[in-house]
């Protein structure tokens, strides 16, 4: 029996530090993710997993 692969990244809750939204972002994103409120900078992407600027509340499963 062959065993199927999990996959490595996951979606995460963040919450921005500036107006206190909270998003939802892929961990692995290939481009800046902004707040969709105020704009601010959320997470850069690094060319494997983001580097997250905001407080991370949830890994969504």
């Amino acid at each position: 029996m062959k065993k199927i692969k999990e996959p490595a990244s996951r979606f995460i809750k963040i919450r921005c530090p500036k107006c206190k939204n909270e998003q939802i972002m892929f961990g692995k994103s290939s481009s800046i993710i902004k707040c969709l409120v105020c704009g601010k900078v959320l997470a850069e992407p690094t060319g494997g997993k983001s580097k997250v600027k905001a407080r991370i509340l949830e890994v969504l499963e």
